[in-house]
């Protein structure tokens, strides 16, 4: 079987490397207290377009920290009863895309939202301030201040956030909740399911944002991670910080979230990705305690796997 990673039998044994704060849960649920705190401010503006199917909405809240963050809300015309809901999470420095993309979904009598993480490529804001490098990368963000600063921890929230927010619709059913996404999507629907326990599915593929020190053991530390080696060659090249470093950055590893998880997990993977190793998605989804499953693609790499997008669909298409 192709791989460039472990064999399939030890991947799915494997516990990941990166290590895990001794206050990791308390890190977490104080952060989830400080976000429940937060007065969202939730904006609701429609969307002119030319179909018959959605009502479509610009949706604005006040995240940590103070941005202002932005999804995309859809929902069927003339909606009679609550609804099952769709959150989407976008890959990284891209935005949540077209209004058209998430139509079949609406069309399926489900309200989606999908969210533009701050300050990438979409109408988010990101007012955190930080100390330190940033270099060209979100993961080393906040790296050198408090760790309420680093850019994840807040995107993470704000998938949380957002969830929250909609399960509030009068319209959703908040008990027929799921979540999905790719690449940083697919961390940020594990980090989602894990931070709002009552998410009911979640369906990331090659989610990225587990496992640093795994990556970096792999000389994989480049494209997506390639901010890893820079900030090592910058700011500490004879890795004297690396333990600090790597369990610094263990506060935003999803594989330590997962085991909050108590969604419905369906992951898809290919076992010749070199930009979200194999044995770093295992790390998180070994982790997962809920009922679950893989979709493997042994050929296929960081890329469209053929038929995952209808298997989410019908995953989804469940709640």
């Amino acid at each position: 079987m192709p791989t460039i990673d472990m064999p399939l039998a030890e991947l799915e044994r494997y516990e990941g490397r990166n290590p895990r704060p001794e206050d990791f849960d308390a890190f977490w649920d104080s952060s989830l207290a400080e976000m429940r705190a937060i007065d969202p401010q939730v904006e609701l503006t429609p969307h002119e377009f030319r179909q018959n199917i959605a009502d479509c909405f610009h949706l604005r809240f006040t995240g940590t920290g103070g941005s202002r963050v932005y999804a995309k809300l859809l929902r069927p015309k003339n909606v009679q009863g609550r609804l099952p809901a769709v959150l989407h999470f976008h890959g990284y420095s891209a935005s949540s895309g077209d209004w058209n993309g998430y139509l079949s979904y609406v069309a399926n009598g489900m309200v989606v939202a999908a969210l533009d993480c701050r300050g990438q490529g979409g109408q988010s804001d990101d007012t955190v301030a930080t100390k330190g490098p940033t270099l060209n990368g979100h993961i080393i963000r906040g790296l050198d201040d408090d760790r309420e600063k680093m850019y994840y921890r807040n995107v993470f929230l704000d998938t949380a956030q957002l969830a929250n927010i909609v399960m509030e619709m009068p319209e959703v059913d908040p008990q027929r909740v799921g979540c999905t996404g790719g690449s940083q999507g697919g961390g940020l629907t594990l980090a989602c399911a894990a931070l709002e326990p009552r998410i009911k599915r979640a369906a990331p593929w090659f989610p990225f944002l587990s496992d640093y020190q795994r990556v970096w053991e792999m000389d994989l530390d480049v494209a997506a991670y390639d901010e890893l080696r820079k900030f090592f060659r910058s700011f500490d090249p004879r890795h004297e910080r690396e333990a600090e470093i790597f369990t610094k950055l263990g506060t935003i590893d999803v594989q330590h979230l997962a085991p909050r998880i108590q969604a419905e997990v369906l992951m898809g993977l290919g076992l010749m990705d070199t930009i979200t190793p194999p044995s770093t998605c295992f790390a998180a989804y070994n982790k997962i305690k809920s009922k679950k499953r893989t979709v493997v693609y042994p050929d296929f790499g960081h890329e469209g796997l053929p038929g995952f997008g209808d298997t989410v669909f019908e995953f989804l298409s469940g709640l």
